[in-house]
């Protein structure tokens, strides 16, 4: 048994799950729908200490359950949506032990991942169906470019739909797109742009609006985007994603299609799933990690208490890279405070061209070769120095990652 098998064993046995729906009886109605409230709170101002809290919630601890039998509830849902936080570890074994047990009860699945952009979708076919390796499937994705979030956090998941065949969809509209938006907004995409979005964006409800405007506020100061531009991008994500799984779903009406997004787009049914079962009626069901997060029986159908399980440490060159496009390379721009790299001898302005056995002509290079490497280990590093006179000089330095 693998590492990461244990890990997702030990998940599975120490997991919570709680119904949304077992909180929802504590919910109580405004203080004026209750006499007996206005009366506690009369009483608490001539003195009384009898008050009732209208915002507390019950939950009966005997209707905790574990994650088999969320699984054989959900089995038979046509759609999973599967939230996250993207860099936490446990929420993507969550997805992955989802997943499994799905697949274990004879469901034939689809997995859609916000994480991989529509045009990149022959190059993630070739993975899953073994025609391209691991690094040649990164690259084809670049996905050290578009997502950046540490591979080894999706890793599992994928290396399960490439063993079991499971199809991955990438849902998310390709980034260039978003951006421009971000700058220009729905209404200034040229009709070129606009053929590549979404016929269909849902602007009606007023509580998506306020909660993106809420997140928008949170944003720094210094960044110049327009609020209604800010909203564009969020419904453009939201529509996308939805019309995606749509599309899939009414192309393949055998499968069952497990969603994996950030919890954002998914809690209280506004981003995806509102707007994929506006496209097509089908039953779905949201979880959510619920730690730290109020028991609001409107946020999700089901909540997961995990415990915190971190990625092992990763080794680093301590370097920060300019991608080279014209010569090839990752370009060193400076160093981090506590540098290998740097302590080896790598200076500035070095191009590196090869780490161990892997040839390095982009950042994703650098990523791929540094993959499963740990902090302490050293490897072997070749650079191209710029020489005042004369043709660049090839050096190797031994790196002590950190």
């Amino acid at each position: 048994m693998t590492r990461e098998d244990s890990v997702v064993s030990y998940l599975r046995f120490s997991v919570f799950v709680v119904t949304a729906a077992l909180v929802s009886g504590a919910c109580a109605e405004p203080e004026s729908a209750h006499p007996q409230a206005t009366s506690a709170h009369a009483g608490a101002q001539a003195g009384s200490t009898q008050v009732l809290d209208p915002a507390t919630r019950v939950l009966d601890l005997g209707a905790l359950s574990d994650m088999s039998e969320l699984l054989d509830r959900i089995a038979d849902r046509r759609v999973v949506f599967v939230g996250e936080s993207h860099d936490r570890y446990e929420d993507h074994l969550n997805q992955l032990a989802v997943i499994e047990g799905l697949h274990a009860r004879g469901k034939s699945l689809a997995i859609g991942m916000e994480f991989f952009q529509q045009p990149y979708q022959a190059a993630i076919d070739a993975y899953v169906a073994g025609a391209i390796d691991e690094a040649e499937f990164l690259r084809r994705t670049e996905y050290f470019d578009r997502w950046r979030f540490d591979y080894r956090l999706y890793r599992p998941i994928l290396t399960f739909a490439r063993e079991h065949r499971i199809p991955v969809i990438a849902l998310n509209l390709e980034a260039e797109l978003t951006r421009r938006v971000g700058e220009v907004g729905i209404a200034g995409l040229t009709d070129a742009e606009r053929v590549r979005i979404p016929a269909e964006i849902d602007r009606s409800d007023p509580s998506y609006r306020e909660r993106i405007e809420a997140v928008f506020a949170m944003h720094p100061s210094e960044r110049k985007q327009d609020v209604e531009n800010f909203l564009d991008v969020q419904l453009l994500w939201d529509e996308g994603m939805a019309d995606r799984a749509a599309a899939y779903l009414k192309a393949n009406p055998e499968r069952t299609l497990v969603v994996l997004a950030g919890s954002g787009h998914i809690e209280y049914g506004q981003g995806i799933p509102s707007r994929l079962t506006r496209r097509l009626d089908v039953p779905t069901v949201t979880i959510l990690n619920g730690t730290q997060r109020s028991m609001d029986p409107a946020a999700a159908d089901f909540f997961l208490y995990p415990q915190e399980i971190g990625l092992p440490a990763s080794g680093l060159l301590g370097v920060m890279l300019e991608s080279g496009v014209d010569r090839g390379g990752a370009r060193v721009q400076g160093f981090a405070e506590s540098s290998g790299a740097k302590d080896a001898g790598i200076q500035e302005g070095d191009r590196i061209v090869q780490i161990g056995d892997q040839a390095v002509s982009a950042y994703a290079d650098v990523r791929i070769a540094l993959l499963d490497k740990g902090p302490g280990e050293k490897m072997p590093v070749e650079v191209l120095r710029e020489r005042k006179l004369g043709a660049e000089e090839r050096l190797s330095f031994q790196v002590e990652l950190r």
